[in-house]
């Protein structure tokens, strides 16, 4: 997008931390990060849901980086669906132009609600994208082809994409102007084979590891973000015994509460869990038998926030904690807050892989803005608007280096710009985290 469109220049002045290097290949460092700085013109009066402690610049900032995201949903538009990202010739050699199930999920909730008709139909053209592929046990693929050639599952599954489709779909069907019942046989399919993968007593899903949105991280068993977006599934179609899930929740991936789970299993394993730890103030990344994740995963307790799975005092205790660690300090939001060395129990030969998920780097520790927006909704989500809105105008910050490069991720220490420009997430998140500022039914 055109700068000047939204009012804004830029300006080739040095940002501190940030270090201007090009390079090559597509999970390398990117552009030239932090070699300018938006300059805004004062923000229009109209800002009657924002929080007017901000100055002007950052108001202005919030406006453009919302125009921008518009924009860039509308470019990274096809008549099938979203894609993950702009066309570039890396974009295309990683298969990033494909309609992926968790982003475009994302992108459908941001479009739905927007009131621009390119975007709307865009939204319903997604999820018809994804359902077309539809494995015949109800699993939505990772992604799939535009133009509806191949569907990928990925090496040891996908389980989040279909969560994401059925989250989405709930969207579309309240924000949307589609019928009740649009995608009922995708919707029943999907439903039953998530319900094939859940545990028939702790009522939580199961999982290989390496197979939700972190693809290249360690965690089975009992996963933190699956399992968050699981009792969201659960609640916005009224499936049975989510009351289950939530006790089963809290009790696995918060072992250090006084009370012990009646079931015996369950004691056991929470014995295994916190054996030789002490309480961390966030939920557990992953629980299996006799291994857990304690790395402090930032995306997953932000999604239990979201989905009503963190009470109060354990909501506020997770925000205290990504604060302490300075997660979103510089840009938000770090997503591991203690990233896996090569010396760790839990790393794993294929996190080295093109050197890309070291420490600090992709989803051990890298930045994404993405889930930045999710950061300033579980903000908003506490009543904690003031705070949100800084953040908010931290995460315009973001998208708008390198002339509104919308940048999949940054490195946790160095803040170099890594992985490929023009996200759709990025942006999509964005808007959803402003409507949640807003208080708008729209935001999820």
């Amino acid at each position: 997008m055109d700068s000047s469109a939204s009012g804004c220049t830029m300006e080739p002045v040095p940002v501190p931390m940030l270090h201007a290097r090009k390079g090559a290949g597509p999970h390398g460092p990117v552009g030239l990060p932090g070699a300018c700085r938006v300059r805004c013109p004062p923000a229009s009066p109209s800002h009657a849901m924002t929080d007017h402690s901000l100055d002007a610049h950052s108001l202005a900032l919030i406006d453009a980086c919302s125009e921008a995201s518009l924009a860039l949903l509308e470019r990274n538009l096809t008549p099938h669906g979203i894609l993950a990202a702009s066309r570039t010739a890396a974009a295309v050699a990683r298969r990033y132009t494909r309609i992926f199930g968790r982003d475009a999920a994302m992108c459908v909730m941001a479009m739905c609600g927007t009131g621009v008709p390119s975007l709307e139909e865009g939204a319903v053209a997604s999820l018809d994208a994804l359902a077309s592929q539809q494995a015949p046990n109800g699993q939505i693929p990772k992604y799939v082809d535009p133009e509806g050639r191949d569907a990928d599952f990925w090496y040891l599954g996908c389980i989040d994409a279909t969560l994401w489709w059925l989250i989405a779909v709930d969207h579309v069907r309240r924000h949307g102007a589609v019928e009740g019942d649009r995608w009922a046989d995708g919707v029943e399919r999907a439903i039953g084979w998530l319900l094939a993968q859940e545990h028939q007593h702790f009522r939580l899903l199961q999982q290989n590891e390496a197979s939700d949105w972190a693809d290249i991280m360690p965690r089975s068993g009992y996963v933190l973000y699956t399992n968050a977006l699981w009792f969201d599934v659960k609640r916005r179609f009224s499936l049975c015994q989510a009351d289950d899930t939530h006790h089963h929740f809290n009790h696995l991936f918060n072992p250090f509460q006084r009370d012990l789970p009646e079931y015996h299993r369950a004691r056991l394993l929470q014995h295994y869990a916190r054996r030789g730890r002490r309480d961390p103030g966030l939920f557990l990344s992953f629980v299996n038998l006799a291994v857990v994740g304690d790395e402090g995963d930032v995306f997953g307790n932000l999604l239990a926030i979201q989905s009503g799975l963190a009470d109060e005092a354990m909501a506020h205790s997770i925000v205290n904690t990504i604060e302490a660690a300075h997660a979103g300090s510089s840009l938000p939001v770090r997503v591991v807050l203690h990233p896996l060395s090569h010396e760790h129990d839990l790393w794993r030969a294929y996190m080295g892989r093109h050197r890309q998920n070291l420490m600090h780097q992709y989803h051990n520790g890298g930045i994404w803005p993405f889930v930045g927006g999710f950061w300033v909704m579980a903000l908003a989500r506490l009543g904690l608007r003031r705070a949100g809105w800084t953040e908010l105008a931290k995460l315009a910050h973001a998208n708008a280096l390198d002339d509104w490069r919308f940048t999949e991720w940054f490195h946790g220490r160095t803040l170099v710009p890594m992985g490929m420009a023009g996200q759709s997430w990025n942006a999509a998140t964005f808007l959803l985290a402003r409507r949640a500022l807003q208080g708008l039914d729209s935001a999820w």
